[in-house]
């Protein structure tokens, strides 16, 4: 009885997460919308980031993906839409995608911004039909205490990674096991 006393509360907090946390647009934003959205997100991160901005500052360029859905009960998945920045200018415009099974329940919004500091990192970016986050070019996940202890001299990544605005029910955050791929807006 308890069981299914415990399986029916989390079931109706899915629910409601679900009902009060859904995006209210529709899922294929246009190429302006995502451009407008990431550029904000982004200049967001820089203000509340020092770290972001000094990384941001020496990047080759920058995908921002402003608002990921995550959400599951047992099978679970993410999607959001990005685009890639480039001397202050959209260039062209991704997507992320993840499946996942196992042990979670909730759902969640957040976003990232991952920071490519090399010529050649930016390159597997294009070159790659879809890019399976994890393999390839070394990315570094930064806590955004932490991005104040880099400088010039300890960054040695190809990719830096901040995970910005999380809001929602759903425990853990990573990027292993993700797919970006190019798309066309």
């Amino acid at each position: 009885m308890k069981r299914i006393h415990f399986i029916t509360v989390l079931l109706a907090a899915l629910f409601f997460t679900i009902t009060l946390a859904a995006p209210h647009r529709a899922p294929a934003a246009s190429g302006a919308e995502i451009s407008r959205d990431a550029q904000q997100a982004l200049q967001k991160l820089y203000n509340t980031s020092s770290g972001a901005r000094a990384i941001g500052e020496k990047a080759v360029s920058v995908l921002v993906f402003p608002g990921i859905v995550k959400g599951g009960f047992i099978v679970g998945g993410l999607y959001g839409e990005g685009a890639l920045i480039k001397n202050g200018y959209t260039v062209a415009y991704y997507n992320t995608v993840a499946a996942s099974y196992g042990l979670q329940a909730g759902l969640q919004k957040y976003g990232y911004a991952l920071f490519f500091m090399t010529d050649g990192a930016d390159g597997y970016l294009n070159r790659s039909d879809g890019w399976e986050l994890g393999i390839g070019p070394n990315i570094t996940v930064i806590d955004v205490g932490a991005a104040k202890n880099l400088s010039t001299t300890t960054m040695k990544s190809d990719i830096y990674a901040f995970f910005f605005d999380q809001k929602g029910l759903m425990g853990g955050l990573g990027i292993q096991g993700t797919k970006v791929t190019k798309i066309s807006k």
